[in-house]
């Protein structure tokens, strides 16, 4: 991955709340991100496939959730710009991440 490629893939808000989000709480599924953006899930999951497909994402099936988190290969220079983006976006994910804290039952809370 380059520079260019990284801001490609995060120029559009979708994509860099939702990769915003899941380096915040670690791992998050299409339902939780569409509770915290209020989004559709059509919307919601293709700009997940998107950011998978740029090696920003990966995900894990369990039962019928696919959970999505930060590649773990990630370059340092990817997780300090995702970093630095967090706290300059701080006053637009606190309430997206208020919204994953009330929302009724989550995946891993209803399993």
């Amino acid at each position: 991955m380059n520079p260019e490629q990284l801001f490609k893939c995060l120029a559009d808000e979708t994509r860099l709340l939702s990769t915003l989000l899941i380096q915040a709480e670690g791992e998050l599924c299409v339902c939780e991100l569409m509770e915290a953006l209020e989004d559709s899930q059509p919307k919601i999951s293709r700009h997940l496939a998107q950011l998978r497909n740029c090696g920003i994402l990966t995900d894990r099936r369990d039962r019928q959730w696919v959970y999505y988190r930060l590649h773990p290969q990630l370059p340092k220079w990817v997780t300090d710009i995702l970093a630095t983006t967090s706290a300059a976006q701080q006053g637009r994910l606190k309430p997206c991440l208020q919204k994953l804290k009330t929302m009724d039952c989550r995946p891993e809370s209803c399993a």
